[in-house]
């Protein structure tokens, strides 16, 4: 069957041309990350438990999470944790199958806890976190739809959509760049820059503004001297690895609420601020490429915790951010791309109702020389979209 492909080009300016542009990335610590990535490790606890007993992953979504702040009393040199943070696990998920009943809930308070051991191991996880495991089933309906069939492409349980674009622009870059760069090689030469973390970027013409809010964790700060040297050392860094993605004037502000006088700052025990006073919720933060991006299409589904079989919210829009890419990279000439996929509830994932491409060519180029290759890639990537399932298991793909 001839899948719908339809291509058009774009007549806007680039978005590296307009004036203003917003880029905000939430680090992995932030509450709403940290829902989101709670979320998604139960959701791959859940399909490798499903694979190991019955050689198939089983109906579940566990995309409605939520953690609630607890208390803290942070102080220079080590505070305390004076009200445990709270995890909502809610969602659904298979419990028995075939005659076989399956510990979906345990499965979920483990993944749960080995989350955030490894995100925030500074927090105490017998003593200062609560986890409510609410995992309820599916409705008849949307289980019969998710129903495993050998050899059979997935039929998708929503008619919904997902959406990619590529490449990223320089402010996209610098952010998720510096992000990446705090939490693979910063952190571990200064253990005192906490995991919560807030990236905004904010370009002006030529004039990048870097807004950062990062947690300190009080125990490796000795008095609000070092905590000063701290931020120096975060507006440093920070500005070096912007400076390797732009000739743009960049400008990075750190932790602007602070009010050093009064000793007012962002001092925290475990190194997020879901300790005290800032909740999270799945769906809230990142899109599937790491950003949220306003001056981009955006899809407003959480992709975490969603299962990687059939729900649209997850599969298409990754697939659309890889085909974008994908795009970008091989075909030569395209300033800007940007992707739509549209299903319809019961129909093969493989056959959208429409596969929308838009396409800001470059200058000298026309959209019939890119038709073509264009077309082939995003036709091939649809007739293999199951792959996206097995990455998705393996965690080769992030989600926010």
């Amino acid at each position: 069957m001839k899948r719908n492909i339809q291509i058009e080009a774009l007549d806007q300016i680039p978005l590296e041309k307009q004036r203003i542009e917003l880029v905000e990335r939430k680090c992995l610590g932030h509450p709403d990350s940290l829902a989101d990535g709670i979320a998604e490790s139960i959701s791959q606890a859940l399909c490798k438990a499903y694979l190991d007993e019955f050689g198939a992953v089983l109906h579940h979504n566990t995309d409605q999470g939520e953690v609630v702040a607890g208390e803290s009393a942070p102080k220079f040199g080590g505070g305390k944790m004076i009200r445990p943070i709270y995890v909502l696990i809610d969602g659904r998920a298979t419990k028995q199958f075939n005659g076989v009943t399956i510990p979906s809930d345990s499965i979920a308070v483990e993944a749960a806890h080995n989350y955030l051991h490894r995100i925030l191991p500074e927090l105490n996880l017998n003593r200062d976190l609560m986890i409510d495991c609410r995992l309820g089933t599916g409705s008849t309906d949307l289980r019969d739809v998710f129903k495993p069939c050998q050899g059979k492409v997935p039929r998708s349980n929503d008619t919904s959509f997902g959406v990619g674009h590529a490449p990223f622009s320089e402010v996209e870059t610098i952010t998720k760049s510096s992000s990446d760069f705090i939490d693979t090689k910063l952190r571990k030469k200064y253990p005192a820059i906490g995991q919560d973390i807030k990236i905004m970027g904010f370009r002006d013409k030529d004039t990048i503004t870097l807004t950062v809010a990062c947690a300190i964790v009080d125990k490796y700060c000795a008095d609000i001297k070092e905590y000063q040297e701290y931020m120096d050392i975060l507006k440093e860094q920070i500005g070096a690895v912007a400076k390797k993605h732009t000739k743009r004037k960049v400008v990075v502000h750190v932790n602007t609420a602070d009010d050093i006088k009064q000793k007012s700052v962002f001092l925290t025990v475990t190194g997020t601020s879901a300790e005290m006073g800032d909740d999270g919720s799945v769906g809230r933060g990142n899109r599937c490429n790491g950003l949220i991006t306003p001056n981009r299409p955006m899809s407003m589904e959480a992709t975490s915790g969603k299962n990687p079989i059939n729900h649209i919210g997850k599969i298409y829009n990754l697939l659309s951010t890889m085909m974008a890419r994908e795009c970008v990279t091989k075909v030569d000439g395209i300033e800007e791309m940007y992707i739509r996929l549209l299903s319809q509830i019961g129909k093969p994932i493989d056959l959208p109702l429409v596969a929308s491409i838009q396409v800001l060519p470059k200058s000298g180029f026309a959209l019939k020389d890119l038709n073509s290759e264009i077309e082939s890639i995003v036709n091939e990537n649809l007739a293999n979209v199951t792959c996206i399932t097995e990455k998705v298991i393996c965690g080769e793909l992030n989600t926010f």
